[in-house]
């Protein structure tokens, strides 16, 4: 299939469970955004990433400012990364109040708004057909109830809870883990078809191809275990981060492996493979990154050693 569309595609499954279960959307623009979903196909995506401060999670004020006034919220600033930008109906731009203590969290925006301008960057390695450009906020005026999930700065509240951090992890995860099939599934047919004259026979009957194809499949299988113990319910909602590690990790390194079996056609634009391997890096930029799900994972079990001897 296509991965830049399934990525579209998870956001917007996420949003709308989201929207379901969110006690500070107004009930009209739940219905609204719900209702042009059904009739019209409307998408809905978070623009969260800036130029300065990278990505939230680490921390840090958004520069995106939304200014009140007696009439609604105008809203400034610049978003990167925007996945979907061109395509989606519905804008959650995240951003902070001008209130001496600000709200922080996301206002929603739809894109046919004045004042918004969809800047054609995206140029990356993988994922391309995402259209992640930029989008640029200028002077653009939502009414006051559009604020659908901020909180003060000081006392935030999370974007989602345990049991929309694992849907998160599952559907990402699989979009993954299918570039890894994708690109077993080519290796396969390519292994069974490729006769060098001086061998006599297809590559599919050499021992290190069987081998390596082995080593693919095992990866995939510990994947798609995870994946559906995760969907059943099987996984506690606080191990989303090494489903999510353990899984995109695997997919990544099933691809490498396959690239490696086929020499210069894995990274020939003549064969699928290398769209495979430059599309399944991106699993690395998803949150949460490596070093933030092992350090969450080290120091929870440190801490509980360390009360533990206490």
């Amino acid at each position: 299939g296509e991965p830049s569309t399934a990525l579209i595609l998870v956001m917007q499954y996420l949003h709308h469970r989201t929207l379901q279960h969110s006690a500070s959307w107004p009930e009209h623009l739940r219905q609204r955004v719900v209702q042009e979903a059904v009739r019209d196909g409307a998408l809905i995506n978070s623009f969260r990433v800036e130029p300065e401060l990278g990505t939230p999670v680490r921390g840090g004020l958004p520069a995106t400012l939304a200014r009140r006034t007696p009439d609604g919220w105008i809203i400034d600033g610049s978003k990167i990364y925007s996945t979907g930008s061109v395509g989606v109906t519905w804008y959650l731009v995240w951003a902070r109040s001008d209130d001496p203590e600000p709200l922080v969290g996301a206002w929603l925006v739809r894109q046919d708004t004045p004042g918004i301008r969809i800047v054609e960057d995206w140029d990356h390695l993988g994922m391309r057909a995402t259209c992640s450009h930029r989008v640029e906020f200028s002077g653009v005026r939502v009414p006051l109830d559009h604020g659908v999930n901020v909180s003060p700065w000081l006392a935030p509240v999370a974007e989602l809870n345990a049991d929309g951090a694992l849907w998160m992890a599952v559907l990402l995860s699989s979009l993954y883990d299918g570039v890894a099939q994708a690109a077993r599934d080519w290796l396969v047919a390519w292994l069974q078809t490729r006769r060098p004259s001086n061998l006599g026979a297809t590559l599919a009957s050499l021992p290190r191809f069987q081998e390596l194809v082995g080593r693919i499949d095992t990866l995939l299988f510990a994947n798609r275990n995870l994946l559906d113990s995760a969907a059943a319910g099987q996984v506690p909602p606080g191990h989303a981060g090494q489903i999510k590690q353990l899984v995109t990790g695997n997919a990544i390194r099933a691809v490498e492996l396959a690239v490696e079996a086929a020499g210069n056609p894995g990274l020939s634009r003549n064969y699928p493979l290398e769209r495979h391997y430059r599309d399944v890096l991106c699993a690395r930029v998803h949150t949460p990154q490596d070093d933030v799900v092992f350090g969450g994972i080290g120091k929870a079990a440190l801490h509980t050693t360390e009360g533990a001897n206490a």
